[in-house]
């Protein structure tokens, strides 16, 4: 039985041979994270250097761009060096350090959502009252709440990881994944297990009770109040809405992509999968609030004017 400090790099095995193509997956994802870097750079600047935007909503949605650019920095740079290699190694403790940042922001990204429902839920449902409860200082308080949750979460899988036994070191995938790393030990996972199951139950749990009861609450107003309660509804929660389902559908593609054997999906379809969630959302998340946020188009525009 190997012991875990003989274990100094792991194999991804998920990768296909790319031959030259390998030059063209490299261009499109470099493009694709220097596009993500600067959509979420920028609002993160617009939302910063604007006063007018220094409101509760544009704390939340600022918290979620910098969420964007820590996972997508944890994956892309990662990724490329791995596109242009043919020997897809990495060592021990990047892979742990991966699983770190990208668990850790998934559930920013889960709970950022949640703490929005309930933005939202009382921008519409008590809007005479938002002022007095929803403050910057208690929408700051929220988002730090948040991140140092998701910190300590995935700091102590991270500890029960490290100290497990492992007889292997090839992973099925194409970045370093908690489960696919448990599975490989030699030792009794018990308590990794137990661990990671009331973890994933409180990672959904937690975030969804927030949002159920705001979009039930909204969707109470709808029905009873005016055409222009609706319309407000629609237009101030339909992006957050957007965001919320695609990242949800793309949590579940990677959770059946590591769990459940693919054999039959086609690899280049199961590798995009695999990868949805952490290439889709960055680019969308920005596209979706940027457009639609007033504020924010407001400045851009006078930005752009006064360049001219």
């Amino acid at each position: 039985m190997q012991n875990a400090s003989a274990v100094f790099s792991f194999i991804l095995g998920a990768y296909l041979p790319l031959g030259n193509l390998r030059y063209l997956y490299f261009v499109l994802t470099a493009l694709l994270y220097a596009v993500v870097v600067v959509l979420n750079t920028s609002l993160v600047a617009v939302i910063c250097l604007s006063r007018s935007l220094h409101q509760p909503m544009y704390v939340l949605l600022c918290s979620l761009f910098v969420n964007e650019l820590y996972g997508s920095t944890a994956l892309f740079p990662f990724l490329l060096l791995q596109i242009l290699s043919d020997l897809h190694a990495v060592s021990a403790p990047f892979c742990f350090l991966q699983i770190f940042c990208l668990y850790s922001y998934a559930h920013v990204q889960f709970c950022s959502l949640a703490v929005m429902a309930y933005d939202r839920y009382l921008a519409i449902c008590q809007p005479l009252q938002y002022q007095q409860l929803m403050t910057c200082t208690r929408a700051s308080v929220w988002v730090a709440a948040l991140w140092v949750y998701s910190f300590v979460k995935f700091l102590i899988t991270l500890w029960l990881n490290i100290r497990l036994p492992l007889c292997g070191n090839l992973i099925n995938s194409l970045y370093c994944h908690n489960y696919l790393v448990v599975k490989l030990s030699c030792s009794d996972t018990r308590v990794n297990n137990i661990y990671g199951l009331v973890g994933t139950v409180l990672t959904v749990l937690v975030p969804l009770v927030p949002i159920l009861f705001s979009y039930l609450r909204i969707l109470q107003v709808c029905f009873s109040g005016s055409r222009q309660t609706r319309q407000k509804a629609v237009s101030t929660c339909s992006p957050h809405l957007i965001s919320l389902l695609n990242f949800s559908f793309g949590c579940c593609f990677a959770i059946l992509q590591s769990r459940f054997d693919m054999t039959s999906v086609p690899s280049m379809l199961q590798m995009f999968l695999s990868l949805y969630f952490l290439l889709i959302q960055p680019v969308l998340n920005p596209l979706l609030y940027g457009l639609q946020m007033t504020q924010i188009r407001k400045f851009y525009k006078r930005l752009l004017s006064c360049e001219g």
